[in-house]
């Protein structure tokens, strides 16, 4: 896309980001409201399914439309993303049970994983590497744009209108995005010389469905050493051996073996991989501490997460304009890692709603300033014609690490907390459930479950019901379960800062290259490049 004009550019990032806006917000308007569109459907048994299918149709989708996009150019698969992901949409808010919504979020989800990974590497096209980062900073934004409004908007509307307006509300906006794209994109010739990899596609799927499904389900639905996780798990091993050998006689491999000799890009989705994984402590357990803990409503839990993202929205936008003025990035990485260890160290820390407000602001300035440069240093360390390939990989990895993260945070904070409460039960900071008759005492031994305080509703109602002799030792046992819960969190958050601490050992060794000012690899490196290429095809 060389030859359009700086103008022409601008146009068609305005269609990029419509698009990408229209991607996001469709994502996170759900989020708050959720739980209580199952709760409406039935079938809560099968809730995590609705998330755990759209992960991973957009996980597949996003890595098998990397090389695709390689090889067709990046309109036709905006334009079937945006289509796909309208159509899933549709088709969920006419959901009559839980199964056709299952269904019909794994149509969303390919359609996400499309629009998502081509959005970003359409930017890649557009942009050499040093340009690029501003405008990569900007689509950042637009995400954390998205990820503030959406949850309240959801929460809003779901107390106001029918459920099924959630997933239309924002289809004309699609429908938008698709006209801007058709106009605007320009489209780009087939490289016929290249063949589609069916078998490496295939391999590549089946590893990471067995992977993701065997951590989504480890601790949770079955025990780690159970037959069905290890079973998950050996079949996600030989996937992988059975990919590799397909990838080493792939005439165009779907996952090219090249590029994990390259340094930079093997750093870069390692350090992406810890990253995502240890910041699942924050996002995914935070609410843990301000709900439960604290005793704030859901509503405003959300409200403690807005500091993060704004500042995420200000630093991601101004770290790009940076980066493209000097062409350095691993500083931002070293810096924006570092103040993410600081910010999950001081919520272990943690003892009120204030500190949990300064913490996730800490946590959003080490986000913006860190987030993008990740997937900046691997498209700049390869050739134009592995971008999509490159960007696909790179949302791989990231996507694994938030995965894999929240199953082995899961499992830690459920043995911890089992823990801390036999600890809590022998050392005498218990309740003394002697005081009371048997009926009581057995009634109130089956609350002792720290999970409890995150349904306020149900803890306000047994306040109500409970006899006014028994209201104290009741208040005695949530303060118990309070300190029982605060404690197994820190330990999460400790788990986290250690997992992102590794990252920027890492991110020490990353070697920074100047970013090229143009989309064309100099000389000497284009040709190394495509000598790894060739020998990875050889051998």
């Amino acid at each position: 896309m060389n030859h359009l004009s700086q103008k022409q550019k601008v146009t068609v990032m305005i269609a990029l980001m419509a698009a990408m806006f229209f991607a996001s917000i469709n994502q996170t308007i759900v989020s708050s409201a959720m739980p209580r569109i199952i709760a409406m459907l039935g079938g809560m048994d099968y809730y995590s399914w609705v998330i755990t299918i759209f992960m991973l149709m957009s996980t597949i989708s996003t890595v098998l439309v990397g090389k695709l996009s390689d090889i067709y150019g990046r309109k036709p698969f905006l334009l079937g993303g945006i289509i796909i992901f309208m159509i899933g949409s549709f088709l969920t808010g006419l959901s009559a049970d839980i199964f056709q919504m299952i269904a019909f979020r794994a149509i969303q989800g390919v359609g996400a994983g499309i629009l998502m990974s081509t959005t970003v590497t359409a930017v890649g096209d557009l942009f050499a590497p040093r340009e690029r980062a501003k405008w990569t900073g900007v689509m950042m934004a637009i995400f954390g744009f998205s990820s503030i409004l959406g949850p309240t908007l959801g929460g809003v509307l779901i107390d106001h209108m029918a459920w099924k307006w959630l997933f239309w509300i924002f289809l004309p906006l699609g429908i938008v995005a698709l006209v801007m794209i058709w106009l605007m994109f320009p489209k780009a010739e087939r490289s016929s010389s290249e063949s589609i990899d069916y078998w490496g596609s295939i391999a590549l799927s089946a590893s990471i469905v067995c992977l993701l499904l065997g951590f989504s389900w480890a601790g949770n639905k079955y025990a780690w050493d159970s037959p069905e996780i290890l079973g998950l798990f050996s079949a996600s091993i030989v996937g992988i051996v059975i990919l590799i050998l397909v990838e080493r006689k792939a005439a165009s491999p779907v996952l090219p073996l090249s590029l994990f000799k390259n340094g930079i890009v093997t750093i870069s989705n390692s350090v992406g991989f810890l990253m995502n994984a240890g910041m699942m402590g924050a996002m995914i357990y935070l609410p843990f501490f301000v709900q439960g803990v604290e005793g704030l409503t859901p509503t405003q839990s959300g409200f403690v997460n807005i500091p993060m993202s704004l500042t995420m929205i200000i630093l991601s936008t101004l770290v790009g304009r940076w980066i493209s003025k000097s062409g350095k990035y691993k500083h931002f990485a070293l810096i924006g890692v570092a103040i993410m260890i600081v910010s999950m160290i001081m919520m272990a820390y943690m003892n009120s709603v204030t500190m949990a407000v300064l913490s996730m602001t800490v946590f959003g300035i080490g986000l913006g300033l860190s987030m993008s440069v990740f997937t900046l240093t691997v498209q700049n360390a390869l050739p134009p014609s592995q971008l999509g390939v490159a960007t696909a990989t790179s949302t791989l990895f990231r996507n694994l690490g938030g995965t894999i993260g929240i199953a082995i945070f899961g499992s830690v904070m459920n043995s911890t907390m089992a823990r801390n409460m036999e600890q809590a039960m022998s050392s005498g900071a218990g309740v003394d459930l002697s005081k009371v008759d048997s009926g009581t005492a057995a009634k109130l031994s089956e609350l002792m479950d720290p999970k409890l305080l995150m349904n306020q509703p149900m803890l306000a109602e047994l306040q109500t019901k409970l006899p006014e002799q028994i209201q104290p030792l009741f208040a005695q046992m949530l303060d118990m379960l309070r300190s029982v819960l605060h404690d197994t969190l820190s330990s999460v958050f400790f788990l986290g800062a250690a997992l992102v601490a590794l990252a920027l050992v890492l991110t020490f060794f990353l070697k920074e290259i100047p970013l090229r000012t143009s989309n064309k690899m100099p000389g000497k490196q284009e040709e190394q490049q495509v000598h790894n290429l060739q020998e990875s095809t050889a051998n």
